[in-house]
């Protein structure tokens, strides 16, 4: 084991002095802290602990043409300069477990960057779910605070999350290997749409719960670095508790939406993103395969769920939807049956007719298929008047809420009825389809593998047109 006494010495030595430091917190940034005396004596001791490898470069910046240790990561992406200041300011710090962590901060491998994103659901506590390359998962705030470079004061540090709002908070994280580590202090946001990067993990639970689910925070996790999830990206709400003393008093908790899982929910779950994750990813592998329809078929189910997932982010608890919205949510739902409905060979003549034809043919009785086709028709019909530059018009603001949730609910019956019987071959479902819709091998097609699939690793809510006759 390799003795980092020396560098655990000089970090302690650095905070006795910094009980010297005037408590004005203008007066002891990092720039100022890196102009004292005591800086040197601490940089020289991270300099001979931690070589300059290219694990470790981001320590380390170039001044006056030599590598030096940078004091933006040394005080500032450590802690240690948060830890400084709150010593100045007479706040007790647990100055060795600071000076652990410190010196664990330079000596451990650099870890691999995350990509994490923060979904509005309501999940147990102890949720861990494989979604391919992604993990869902919910923390304790203590485990969350061992993602922090200084999990003793992580609490204390400036800009952090209050980590008792994430306790059950649903996660999805991912490694990032191909981000780069930075120096600074701050990350750029990772775009308006952050959700379409992680589809694929998204979709199953998407498909699993018909209430809406959300994506609230993108970020990025460096394990014992970094945890860069914006306070402001959090929301909350308040909720009157009875306090110690049987008192009403007011606490702030995350505000969730109406997707819930519970922990009798959780093997389900596991079983139908496991289900559905391969589905996906025989779907994608067409992507590479060097055929041109499976090709196709890749690209329409990324795009469709791109959409789905674009309607989503668009869609609040409820099936709220604001009004300015309305109309491009509603076209997202289109877009996404068009694209896998559509044939990849196929033309746009009766392009309307063949994807409500198809779409209903999905549907196990004869009354849920009616009504598919009529769902599907109208929405078609309204995308057709929308894009040709007119409003699409409902009687009022409450229908058209009505309207796009009956939707939504369509349209992730059909990605995920595509889904279960699409084959992975170089055949076109679309004309095994229409001849389903004539009543030709429904049976086999249709019925028989979508019963299958529901009694193997079925969705938390069985479709109607699959429930027992009077249910």
């Amino acid at each position: 084991m390799e003795d980092h006494s020396e560098l655990r010495q000089a970090v302690l030595a650095w905070l006795r002095q910094a009980r010297d430091l005037p408590s004005i917190p203008q007066a002891i940034t990092d720039v100022a802290l890196a102009t004292r005396p005591e800086w040197e004596d601490l940089s020289n001791a991270v300099a001979y602990t931690v070589s300059l490898g290219a694990d470790r470069r981001e320590l380390f910046a170039r001044i006056d043409g030599d590598w030096q240790p940078s004091y933006w990561v040394v005080l500032g992406r450590s802690g240690l300069g948060d830890a400084t200041r709150l010593i100045a300011q007479g706040a007790s710090v647990p100055e060795a477990e600071v000076a652990d962590s410190f010196v664990a901060f330079c000596t451990a491998p650099a870890p691999v960057t995350e990509e994490w994103l923060l979904l509005d659901g309501d999940f147990p506590e102890d949720t861990r779910i494989p979604l391919g390359r992604h993990t869902l998962q919910t923390f304790t705030p203590d485990e969350l605070r061992q993602l922090s470079p200084i999990p003793s004061i992580h609490d204390r540090r400036p800009g952090t999350v209050e980590l008792r709002l994430l306790t059950g908070a649903p996660f999805i994280y991912v490694p990032a290997p191909d981000r780069t580590l930075t120096r600074s202090m701050y990350e750029p946001v990772h775009g308006p749409r952050p959700e379409a990067g992680h589809w694929r993990s998204l979709l199953p639970l998407i498909l699993w719960c018909p209430e809406p689910l959300r994506v609230e925070a993108a970020f990025d996790v460096e394990r014992g670095r970094r945890f860069g999830l914006n306070p402001s990206d959090v929301p909350s709400r308040t909720r009157i508790v009875a306090d110690e003393y049987g008192m009403d008093a007011m606490v702030d908790v995350r505000a969730t939406g109406t997707y819930g899982v519970t922990a009798e929910d959780l093997p389900g779950l596991d079983a139908f993103c496991a289900t559905i994750t391969a589905k996906v990813d025989a779907v994608m592998a067409g992507a590479d395969s060097g055929r041109r329809l499976p090709r196709k078929r890749a690209r329409r189910l990324e795009r469709a769920a791109r959409h789905l997932l674009r309607a989503y982010q668009r869609t609040f608890s409820g099936d709220w939807v604001w009004e300015e919205d309305a109309d491009e949510v509603h076209l997202d739902y289109v877009i996404a049956l068009e694209a896998l409905m559509a044939s990849p060979d196929g033309t746009h003549d009766g392009i309307s007719k063949t994807i409500h034809t198809r779409a209903s043919a999905l549907f196990l009785t004869p009354d849920h298929r009616e009504q598919a086709k009529t769902v599907v028709q109208k929405a078609y019909s309204a995308r057709s008047t929308y894009v040709h530059g007119d409003l699409i018009t409902e009687r009022g603001a409450l229908e058209k809420l009505r309207t796009l949730r009956e939707l939504r609910l369509i349209t992730r019956q059909v990605i995920l009825r595509w889904l279960v019987i699409t084959p992975v071959g170089t055949d076109d479902l679309g004309p095994l389809l229409d001849d389903a819709a004539a009543g030709t091998g429904r049976e086999d097609l249709v019925d028989k593998p979508f019963r299958a699939f529901l009694a193997g690793s079925p969705p938390h809510d069985l479709p109607e047109d699959a429930l027992p006759a009077g249910e």
